[in-house]
Parts: C-alpha cells; structure tokens; sequence
C-alpha cells in the first residue's frame, strides 16, 4: 500500500513504555496508508511533571523536530498535555505540527458546549489552564481534575492510575455537567475508546485528536504559515549541545 501521510509522534519524555503506548494509539486512530513513526530523545526526563521538566524536553523536542524534517515526515504531533516547545517546534518545522493539549481541547469543542479535564498531578493543573487561556478555551472548561499520581503510574504494570482515571471520569461526569472530557496526558492515550463507551460521552485523547488533525491538514495541502513569527528560525551560528541546529 502507498503511504500517503507519514506522522511522527513525539513522547517528549524518555520513557520507552510510554511512546509503545502512545504509538499503538496513534496507529489506531490513523487512516489507511497512515505511517506512524513514533519516536522519543534519548536524554531528558523520564517524565514531564512541570515548568523545568517541560523547558528541558523542548530540546528533545526540536531534535526529533529537525530529524522528522530531514527525513520528510508529513507532520509532528508532539504528544505530551503540556504541549512543551509547540511554537517553537512550528518554527523549525516544514510540516504541521500539532500539540496533543491544543488538538483535545479543539476537539471537545466540536463535540459539547463544556468539557472537563482529568490528569495526573495536581501541580500540572496550573500548566493546562495556562494553555486553556493561551489556546482561547478557558471558557469551554467546566472544570480540570486530576488523579494525585505521577504519570510514570500509567506504566507501572499495577493498573492503579488507569483505575483511578476511569473513577475520576464518573465523577467528572456526573458533578461537573460537562458533555465531553479530555484526558490531560499522552500515557493515558490508551483509555479513551473504552472509557467512551462505559460513560456515553465523548472521552478525548489528544494523540488520536492530533493524528486526525495532521491527516486532515495534509490532504488539504495546508502547512504551518512561514509568513511572520512561524518563519523558519533566523540563521545563526549556534554553539555547543545546540551546534546540530545549524543549517
């Protein structure tokens, strides 16, 4: 089959468990003829729980970037809530690029009036509304939650944090009148299909929200605009761990 549409799928974070998971979502959302390349950095934080973890997944971020460019990927989706170096990865990039955060909360919008958003510590609260009012849905939001557990939960083979979001979701159903919720971390991109159909309104993973979005870009011929601050970066010559941006 002609691969029409090949998307690489960033786990900003360095856990391999939790790209295996992000990538089986990712395949299972994307069309026929749909590559998904799902790829994490080598160094970094095995998990993304903040502001210092996010400006230090950025970096992994804009390398898998600049690699998905040189091998002419059709787009990025950069799959952690906090969506960490979303402008400055459009910058660098060719292709569209969207963040798992920015492609859930659109979704919700076309789906309900209000959504709710359930994650992981109580700490990344304060990181989801800040990209709520970046993203201009800070009214859409009924309400944000979150399970008490680190992300790396999702992956400790105990099924505790899965358990946990599916009784959130119950709750966030039936105290916060909201007719969608988005789930507010790439590790739970697995949960969301099952959860749809235990709770009978939209669940939202941003991973399969954001592959839909590159496929939908890409068969209208649309990319990220290089007219203003999207421009590529201005050339300049870069030093030490940065000097393989350069050119």
């Amino acid at each position: 089959m002609t691969v029409r549409c090949i998307i690489q799928v960033i786990n900003p974070n360095t856990s391999l468990a939790m790209t295996e998971t992000i990538a089986v979502a990712a395949r299972a959302a994307a069309a026929p003829g749909t590559e998904i390349q799902a790829v994490c950095p080598q160094a970094g934080a095995p998990s993304i729980e903040g502001h210092f973890d996010e400006a230090i997944a950025a970096i992994g971020v804009l390398q898998q970037v600049r690699l998905g460019r040189e091998a002419g990927v059709s787009g990025h989706v950069i799959a952690c809530f906090g969506d960490p170096g979303l402008l400055a990865a459009r910058e660098l990039a060719s292709a569209p690029v969207i963040g798992i955060a920015e492609a859930a909360m659109h979704m919700a919008t076309l789906v309900a009036t209000r959504f709710s958003i359930v994650t992981t510590l109580p700490r990344t609260l304060i990181i989801a509304r800040h990209l709520l009012h970046q993203y201009g849905f800070e009214r859409h939001c009924a309400a944000l939650h979150a399970i008490d557990l680190p992300v790396l939960a999702l992956e400790d083979g105990s099924g505790l944090a899965q358990q946990k979001v599916r009784e959130q979701c119950i709750r966030t159903k039936q105290q916060d009148g909201s007719g969608a919720i988005v789930l507010g971390c790439g590790g739970m991109a697995d949960l969301a299909r099952e959860l749809t159909l235990e709770l009978g309104i939209p669940v939202i993973d941003g991973v399969s929200a954001a592959v839909k979005m590159i496929e939908s870009l890409n068969a209208l011929g649309l990319s990220t605009s290089k007219h203003g601050d999207l421009d590529f970066p201005p050339a300049k010559s870069l030093s030490g761990m940065f000097s393989n941006f350069n050119g």
